[in-house]
């Protein structure tokens, strides 16, 4: 058997695929379209380039991604390793300098022996074991050649949205504050607050606001978890406000009560020179994001480093082609990785090119799968996706739902969750030895 594998795609799932197989002896080729073609979310030629938030989301383990990212921190990952190391302050979230996550993954898996590095657009599926992790902006002639092999009727598609970028040192900060929801952890975030004739002006100006052409979107096409503020406005008057805005626990220092409703900026590098408007993403046209969000009395006169983009993401009709290890039943030596697999998330998407990387490197050396069983989140979360019983199947992030129960009642959600968490942890110790055994 070939003890050789090629990964198509240096995204976070195709980077910690190739890490994974590399640890285990496995020789990787490592094909990136970078920086020879790009795509509208693409910025840097770094490999796993965050193109949307710079927040990899909950920390805590009373949180499915928690748990998901403490599962893959045991278990050496690189993307967690890297985003530990180039994290800002976020409060309970772990969130990255987002080009200096992306510089430390690309250095690290250029300097591996058994990494190799082709730059260059793939337009066919190479010979021999091959990784498809090319993500949700999969080139056309790419995703031509994957229709093709799976009939046309098997890859579906839906739109996700990038929040804009502003200079912190353009943020009025007279007209907000630092403070974290309920005072919990460090006052990370900035709260730009709006009273209720600043907000209702602003909601009625975003609804009508001119939103740029996106070939075929519609807003019954948009993923839920990445839903443009403008669609979720439009739902009413008052969903921004038990949404993105929501004011509940983020007194106004000036008042000591909290305000109408709170626009909430995340920093997204190290040297907190850059922050991200939290809850935003926008297809808007550029100049009413401009318009519309500088009626935020503390973004009156923002300095837009990045505005809003919308692009449309491909994945697979999973559950009738792949398996519990992201492999194609027809034809077992293609495993595929990523959003594309239908699993939602940067998290999400590391998982599955840790599941790919490690099992492909077990069965390439002779050696059983893992197995991981659903009591795990990586387990969880690839079993569901290779559900053929699902019938209507749309991407997804991890959560406690698609883990088993526990058999025994805990009181209050958190601590059931909690407990669910170690239940899982408990599995992954079991397994570390075998996992991480080269």
């Amino acid at each position: 058997m070939e003890r050789h594998v090629t990964v198509i795609g240096a995204g976070l799932a195709g980077s910690e695929c190739a890490w994974q197989l590399a640890q285990r002896g496995i020789p990787v080729t490592l094909r990136e379209m970078k920086p020879q073609k790009t795509t509208p979310a693409h910025t840097t030629p770094y490999f796993a380039e965050l193109c949307c938030s710079n927040s990899l989301r909950s920390d805590q383990l009373e949180n499915a991604v928690g748990l998901l990212k403490e599962e893959l921190r045991r278990l050496d990952s690189l993307i967690i390793r890297c985003a530990d190391a180039t994290r800002v302050p976020a409060g309970g979230a772990l969130a990255v300098d987002r080009h200096g996550f992306a510089r430390l993954v690309t250095e690290t898996l250029r300097a591996h022996p058994l990494v190799t590095v082709v730059e260059g657009e793939v337009t066919e599926i190479p010979e021999g074991e091959v990784v498809v992790a090319s993500g949700p902006l999969t080139s056309d002639a790419l995703a031509d050649r994957l229709a093709a092999l799976f009939g046309n009727a098997s890859t579906m598609h839906f739109y996700d949205a990038a929040a804009p970028l502003v200079a912190f040192d353009s943020v009025d900060m007279s007209s907000a504050y630092f403070a974290s929801r309920y005072d919990r952890g460090t006052p990370d975030y900035i709260n730009c607050p709006m009273t209720e004739e600043e907000y209702k002006a602003f909601w009625n100006e975003l609804i009508h606001a001119q939103e740029a052409e996106v070939h075929g979107f519609d807003d019954s096409g948009v993923f839920e978890g990445c839903m443009p503020v403008e669609v979720m406005a439009r739902r009413g008057e008052d969903t921004l406000r038990f949404g993105p805005l929501k004011p509940k626990g983020l007194p106004d220092p000036k008042t000591g009560r909290d305000p109408y409703a709170v626009v909430q900026l995340r920093k997204d590098n190290a040297d907190g020179t850059i922050y991200n408007l939290v809850g935003f993403q926008t297809h808007l046209k550029w100049g009413e994001q401009k318009r519309v969000f500088s009626m935020i009395p503390a973004l009156h006169q923002a300095n837009y480093l990045r505005y809003g983009v919308m692009h449309r993401n491909t994945y697979l009709d999973s559950p009738r082609l792949l398996d519990r290890y992201y492999r194609l039943k027809t034809e077992p030596r293609i495993s595929f990785a990523g959003q594309m697999t239908g699993v939602e998330g940067y998290v999400e998407s590391c998982a599955s090119g840790f599941l790919v990387g490690v099992e492909t490197a077990r069965r390439l050396q002779g050696k059983p799968p893992v197995d991981f069983p659903q009591e795990t989140a990586i387990g969880a979360l690839a079993l569901y996706v290779s559900n053929a019983s699902i019938g209507d199947f749309q991407p997804m992030n991890i959560n406690f739902g698609i883990i088993p129960p526990l058999g025994y009642r805990v009181k209050g959600k958190r601590n059931k969750n909690a407990e669910l968490s170690r239940r899982s942890l408990a599995v992954i110790e079991n397994l570390k030895e075998e996992v991480m055994n080269p």
